[in-house]
């Protein structure tokens, strides 16, 4: 079975920092992009980070540029999302995805999805 399962989200002040998680069985991540995304309510869901199958090539939206950074371990087949300096906005469900192809930040070239976790920013 296909599967991603994400780790790491929890509530944390503002300022704060949380690790993300993304772990891959039943398929090898090494020849995949990997893409964080995240959805809070009502609002549509967003791409957050993207990092390619070498891990030479990464996209960052302007609103985490400096603040998060993606990165991937082909060996232990898991993706990793370091959130530094969480605001308020930052809450949301985080999912990471998995793209056979060069997928960016456009969530509709990823084929596998994680279940989410909620990253609460709060005081």
């Amino acid at each position: 079975q296909l599967q991603l399962v994400e780790s790491g989200g929890g509530l944390v002040q503002p300022g704060g920092s949380l690790r993300l998680s993304c772990a891959a069985s039943g398929f090898t991540l090494d020849y995949h992009d990997i893409g964080w995304f995240r959805q809070a309510p009502g609002k549509e869901r967003e791409g957050v980070s993207s990092i390619s199958s070498s891990g030479t090539v990464i996209n960052y939206a302007d609103f985490v540029k400096g603040r998060f950074t993606i990165s991937r371990d082909n060996a232990k087949n898991t993706a990793y999302l370091q959130m530094n300096s969480l605001k308020p906005e930052d809450t949301a469900v985080y999912y990471c995805a998995a793209a056979p192809r060069p997928g960016g930040l456009a969530w509709g070239e990823y084929d596998y999805w994680g279940q989410g976790t909620q990253v609460t920013v709060s005081s």
